[in-house]
């Protein structure tokens, strides 16, 4: 059977999509995705994956695709992030036979996009975005697809929807928003960037952005002229938001629960999707907000979900007649989520504020981020006042602590000329890889001979002194130094250039100088 394309793809491939949901890492897995299709949604994709480790690794492939797939989560639309054609070709062709369609993520702003190069970080570059669509539209046996987000400017974006489409994209997802326009920052979407660009090509167009519940998705259908609408965060509230319902929190709740029953998936998605249906109701019931936190099995979160819907219940029966105050309706009820804004008056421009100084000014000092109240919770009597960690200076060159006087002799030095070395030995090691041993949790590197005694150490080989037993990733530590001693406490040296072998000693006052380093402080 040839290939659909276009508005056929759609119509018949997609049956006339016009409710979609997103795809949401860690959120739009089967179960989810089952219970948005109960409750209207007529397409749905998977969960954002990787084109690279899905093409290499089989248990990564067989946990998010080939065993997600039954025939009521159809049609579906399996979404990767790469930055290379071959891998993504090579990826899609191992999915292409449990999808309808391939999609290639060119919208996702978030910073480990820009570290692994992909998402929304690939808009600039033209040519190998045709190359990667133009090569997955002659291999694949299905179409392929593209997510993308605007630029400031209506015309470039029009020009770059036309360049995806000329390269072989089928339909096109369209995020009115820049990839800027992210967490507090995030703001409104544009549906003139999508109406341009809905008029300026000949293949389906999707809108995403500004959908709360079934009015905007009507009021977006009529004003841009799209195919389909797609929601993500206001699925994740109310995922009968396609209905055109708000049902009570509980109920979708429970059902969730059931279908992850039959759909087991990870425990921490289970909780992500709890805490964003009940997330009114855990303003008001803050104690059990930290019993959903803290469960570790699906019965005890069923638990949690069932003592907030008795107290809603109670709360209601102690209600009745009485008609909800503020801008929100009863907090039992599945409603949007408004993500509140960065704080007005400020004297910066807000697309140049980072997210921990927009989380510093919203919550003021005193309120720790959620990594830091673990760390505390680990450990109670831990600090995070900037005030009282000690400080270190920094290598000129490398930018690790170091200390008063160089780790290194000037006869040492000398073997990397130029380098100011520091206490932290990791970066000498990844620069000399000749100077690394077979173990990969040690690191020696050799010690000339000179007028002064090599730090204490095991013995190698003649000419090497293992400095420290340490993962790479933890750095490595430095050792005390000795000065006006003829030997080394341990005994005498084995030879010019060689250390004995022995333990490190306490500092005392047979030491005249000691350098340790920042881990060890």
């Amino acid at each position: 059977m040839p290939k659909l394309q276009g508005f056929e793809f759609w119509s018949r491939t997609l049956r006339g999509a016009r409710h979609v949901v997103a795809p949401m890492v860690d959120q739009s897995e089967l179960a989810w995705r089952l219970l948005s299709r109960r409750h209207g949604a007529q397409l749905c994709y998977t969960p954002m994956l990787h084109a690279q480790v899905f093409v290499r690794d089989a248990n990564y492939r067989k946990e998010n695709l080939y065993c997600e797939v039954c025939p009521e989560d159809r049609p579906l639309i399996v979404q990767f992030c790469a930055n290379d054609p071959e891998v993504f070709v090579q990826a899609a062709l191992l999915a292409q036979d449990y999808c309808d369609a391939v999609d290639l993520n060119l919208g996702c702003p978030q910073m480990i996009a820009k570290r692994g190069h992909y998402g929304a970080f690939l808009q600039d570059e033209w040519d190998l975005l045709q190359r990667m669509i133009l090569l997955a539209h002659e291999k694949l046996s299905v179409p392929v697809t593209c997510k993308i987000r605007v630029f400031p400017e209506i015309d470039k974006t029009v020009r770059y929807a036309q360049m995806l489409e000329k390269a072989g994209c089928q339909l096109l997802t369209v995020h009115g928003r820049t990839k800027e326009q992210k967490g507090p920052l995030s703001g409104a979407a544009s549906w003139e960037h999508i109406k341009a660009v809905r008029k300026a090509v000949a293949i389906p167009v999707f809108a995403n952005g500004n959908i709360q519940c079934l009015q905007d998705v009507e009021r977006c259908l009529r004003d841009t002229g799209v195919q389909g609408v797609m929601s993500a965060e206001g699925n994740l509230h109310n995922p009968a938001l396609f209905e055109g319902r708000s049902p009570a929190v509980w109920e979708l709740a429970e059902e969730y629960l059931d279908i992850v029953r039959e759909h087991p998936c990870p425990l921490s998605y289970v909780r992500a999707h709890l805490f964003k249906l009940w997330h009114h109701t855990l303003q008001v019931h803050q104690e059990l907000r930290e019993e959903l936190a803290k469960v570790k099995t699906l019965e005890g979160i069923a638990a949690v979900s069932q003592e907030l819907k008795l107290r809603c219940q109670e709360e209601i029966s102690r209600q009745e007649g009485v008609k909800p105050t503020g801008d929100l309706p009863f907090h039992w009820i599945c409603q949007p989520y408004i993500r509140p804004g960065p704080r007005e008056g400020s004297k910066e421009k807000a697309g140049a504020r980072s997210k921990r100084a927009l989380e510093e000014e919203e919550c003021g000092t005193e309120v720790l981020s959620k990594n830091k109240q673990k760390k505390q919770l680990r450990n109670p009597h831990k600090t995070f006042d900037p005030s009282l960690k000690p400080k270190y200076a920094k290598c000129d060159q490398c930018g690790n602590p170091k200390v008063t006087d160089c780790f290194l002799k000037p006869n040492w030095r000398s073997l990397w000329p130029g380098k100011r070395p520091s206490l932290s030995c990791r970066s000498l090691s990844r620069q000399h890889p000749e100077h690394q041993v077979a173990s990969p949790k040690s690191w020696a590197v050799p010690w000339p001979e000179g007028p002064e005694p090599p730090p204490p150490g095991l013995l190698l080989e003649p000419g090497h002194v293992l400095l420290k037993k340490m993962p790479f990733t933890q750095g490595i530590s430095c050792y005390l130094m000795w000065k006006d001693t003829p030997m080394s406490p341990f005994g005498p040296l084995w030879g010019p250039g060689n250390a004995a072998v022995g333990s490190r000693p306490q500092a005392g006052p047979a030491l005249s100088s000691a350098r340790v380093c920042k881990s060890e402080q």
